[in-house]
């Protein structure tokens, strides 16, 4: 789709891959929805910098977790904008487990990371869906990892819940065809603020990447425009990692 004038949200907008999505869509023309959980300062200083560059966004305040509040944000997204066309699902926590450490994911930790993760995704989805059939048109793109593809993350359950978007991103494309296309990034090593006191381990993991580089927020931002502009693809999982995988 074209993006000059389109409406579309962005969970988890006020820092890293989320707020370079937002300032890159906003460039493009996009109308950005700017949600936040925590992080209501960053989130502010997306929209004003968007707004200073000659773009249009507003911040909303919404727990992915919460499907009340989610109807919410879309409600106002709708009634200030008339209308939503794409949907970038970015919003995501973690716990920082040992992968042998059974003892320690407790269900607590399950809960919250597949109710963020997972559920919240599905959440934002279920509720931006009948607008875009209403117009029959969307794109959707669910931000997953390299975790979960190799199992290897920040712990057991994060890598759990990465892989479960990986498939409901596919289930969800067949679902929803052919008026809305459902798509998914699973991203490498990128340096945003979860790296925040392991940056030597950072380094280091550079120099075991085949491209001897960590992917930049911007870096995955410009495949999620492609994602959301390039009408021929569903239900696909776009791996970025510089060669990780390898």
């Amino acid at each position: 789709m074209e993006l000059m004038n389109k409406v579309v949200i962005i969970t988890g907008a006020g820092t890293g891959v989320g707020r370079a999505a937002a300032i890159k869509l906003a460039a493009e023309g996009a109308k950005v929805v700017i949600n936040y959980n925590q992080s209501e300062k960053e989130a502010h200083k997306v929209v004003n910098e968007i707004k200073q560059n000659g773009g249009i966004a507003i911040a909303y305040k919404a727990n992915v977790a919460n499907e009340k509040e989610v109807k919410e944000l879309v409600s106002q997204t709708v009634q200030t904008f008339g209308s939503i066309d794409g949907l970038v699902n970015n919003a995501s926590i973690t716990a920082q487990i040992a992968m042998d450490d059974l003892d320690a994911v407790t269900d607590d930790i399950w809960d919250s990371l597949f109710n963020v993760n997972v559920k919240g995704m599905f959440y934002c989805i279920k509720a931006v869906v009948p607008y875009m059939k209403k117009q029959h048109f969307g794109a959707i793109v669910n931000m997953g990892s390299v975790a979960g593809m190799t199992g290897i993350g920040s712990s057991i359950p994060y890598a759990a819940t990465k892989s479960a978007i990986h498939t409901m991103t596919k289930s969800l494309a067949i679902a929803l065809a052919p008026s809305i296309r459902v798509n998914s990034i699973s991203p490498g090593a990128v340096e945003t603020r979860w790296w925040a006191g392991n940056e030597e381990k950072m380094y280091q993991l550079t120099g075991e990447l085949p491209l001897q580089r960590i992917s930049t927020p911007d870096d995955i931002a410009e495949a999620i425009v492609f994602q959301l502009t390039q009408k021929s693809i569903t239900g696909q999982v776009f791996t970025i990692d510089n060669g990780q995988t390898l």
